[in-house]
């Protein structure tokens, strides 16, 4: 899974603040009732301009305390303590909003520096079903045959309803060589299908390139990795090279990843000052606009499409709408995933932390990618059949536009 997120140090304070205001009103949550007084104290203690009573809270603390029965052992208070922020933390809304006690936030940080092993495909909601985004090129998820689209409602023996992505992630994920069931629903049918994926290491696959026998040159783009920007440059050098004029940049399949990757792609088409990507942080602060670097080393000779579907976002996403909205490429394929928010990695104590999303993607010209994801200007999607004949109808549509430009 990508995640474009920002790792917080600043915000810690925020973390420290926070354990201050439950570790104080854990003292008093031991009795039964709290007397107003010590409501009154915690209060204080609570972020200026918040009046909250947290009298319900630490009742229904004690009446647990007092009556619940189980076969299975009781909470530590450090346990209530996590489910309680994780509760709070899902009372946002938001998918990507999660909390993370100390297993998971260990596992995450492994995570996000890629030591992990699993079936190489990008997750998230999708009308609030957890959905395949994409399976990576040649991955184990893309060789079981996973698709785009595809909404997951078991993993192994566990449902997902009302589970957060990061959790089927940490389900999803595990030891090379082992397998996990999924059980799926796939588009237009009615019966799911469930399919066993292999585990194995993940290597992300980048960037491909073609020159047809038409003069049409073809960049395939698989992520938006670290060194993309460095291959997507000699992807682009090739391009010159052969002497075509005619372009097409597949992003289909493509999840996402860093934000300055897509920022310096894009830059090699846009004159400098030119805006990419606004970041839009609600009430909470001034927007921050992402422009062209000003490479823009083509002429208005360039003829380009851009390719995406359903697997195609975030970065993805940010770099298709800037291209098309600047008018330097006409998009063709399917509408786009719709992953448009930027998660901030906060360390609420020295084991636990928190992935917040603090703000939303907007293209150019102010369109919510989170919203409304892009839409292709020729909306083009292969049939079953077309994929069993092995036909790619989004790929003939590119084709035929460009040759009609000639």
């Amino acid at each position: 899974m990508f995640l474009h997120y920002r790792k917080s140090f600043y915000a810690v304070l925020f973390g420290v603040v926070f354990a201050v205001i439950f570790s104080s009103g854990f003292y008093f949550g031991k009795q039964s009732v709290l007397e107003s007084k010590e409501i009154s104290l915690l209060n204080k203690e609570l972020p200026a301009g918040v009046e909250t009573d947290f009298g319900a809270f630490w009742k229904a603390w004690s009446v647990l305390d007092e009556k619940f029965v189980s076969k299975k052992e009781m909470p530590t208070d450090q346990e209530k303590v996590y489910g309680a922020i994780a509760g709070l933390t899902k009372s946002f809304g938001d998918p990507y909003t999660v909390f993370f006690p100390p297993v998971e936030a260990k596992a995450f940080a492994e995570d996000i520096k890629g030591e992990f092993g699993g079936v190489g495909m990008e997750i998230g909601l999708r009308d609030e079903v957890l959905t395949v985004v994409s399976p990576l090129k040649d991955s184990p998820a893309e060789r079981a045959g996973i698709k785009a689209g595809d909404k997951i409602f078991k993993i192994d023996d566990k449902t997902t309803t009302d589970m957060a992505v990061d959790a089927a992630v940490k389900l999803i994920r595990g030891e090379k060589g082992t397998s996990v069931k999924l059980l799926i629903v796939r588009n237009g049918d009615v019966k799911p299908i469930e399919i066993s994926v292999v585990r194995d290491t993940i290597n992300i696959p980048t960037i491909d390139t073609k020159l047809r026998s038409d003069g049409i040159f073809i960049i395939s783009l698989y992520s938006f990795s670290e060194n993309s920007p460095s291959l997507f440059t000699k992807a682009l050098r090739e391009f010159v090279i052969s002497g075509s004029d005619k372009l097409i940049l597949d992003l289909r399949g493509n999840p996402g990843g860093y934000l300055e990757a897509s920022v310096d792609m894009a830059s090699w088409f846009l004159p400098t000052g030119k805006v990419i990507v606004r970041e839009d942080f609600g009430k909470k602060q001034k927007e921050e606009v992402y422009r062209s670097k000003g490479y823009d080393i083509f002429s208005d000779k360039l003829k380009m499409v851009i390719l995406i579907n359903r697997g195609s976002a975030s970065a993805s996403e940010i770099l298709t709408g800037a291209l098309s909205e600047h008018g330097k490429a006409t998009v063709v394929g399917e509408r786009s995933f719709g992953k448009g928010s930027v998660q901030e990695l906060v360390n609420i104590t020295n084991d636990t932390s928190l992935k917040i999303t603090i703000a939303r993607w907007l293209t150019p010209n102010g369109k919510s990618i989170s919203e409304e994801g892009i839409t292709p200007t020729y909306v083009a999607t292969s049939s079953e059949k077309d994929l069993k004949d092995g036909r790619d109808v989004q790929l003939e549509k590119a084709v035929e536009i460009l040759l009609k430009k000639s």
